[in-house]
């Protein structure tokens, strides 16, 4: 359950996290987003990576095998850069038409499913 728990809460947390880095470039083609300057971007963004925090300091928390979790610490970051990959994948998908998913990118992300498959490996 706690393994459930840690992974869910790190997809909830990188999908606030993709859209402080990356959601202000789609946000551009608003007129009233358009028009702001780069610090109140900053600022928005700051706020939309306040509730990745809420989500990921749990998550590992949770997670770490030293509090009682399933993880160990490398783990755990094995496993967020994965999810962090593919939440971004499906955000540019969804809201970056325009951009092309190709083979090379797909190689790459089986080579760090594969890394994820060693971290667990004994």
């Amino acid at each position: 359950m706690k393994a459930f728990l840690t992974i869910a809460l790190l997809v909830i947390s990188n999908t606030f996290m993709t859209l402080a880095w990356y959601g202000h470039l789609k946000f551009a083609e608003w007129k009233w987003f358009s028009k702001l300057s780069l610090i109140s971007v900053v600022l928005i963004s700051w706020g939309i990576a306040l509730f990745e925090y809420l989500f990921q300091v749990p998550a590992n928390k949770i997670g770490f095998e030293e509090n009682g979790g399933p993880f160990s610490l490398l783990q755990l970051k094995v496993i967020q850069e994965v999810i962090t990959l593919v939440v971004f994948v499906a955000f540019m998908l969804i809201a970056f038409k325009e951009e092309t998913f190709k083979l090379n990118h797909l190689i790459g992300c089986v080579f760090l499913v594969l890394a994820v498959y060693f971290m667990f490996k004994n």
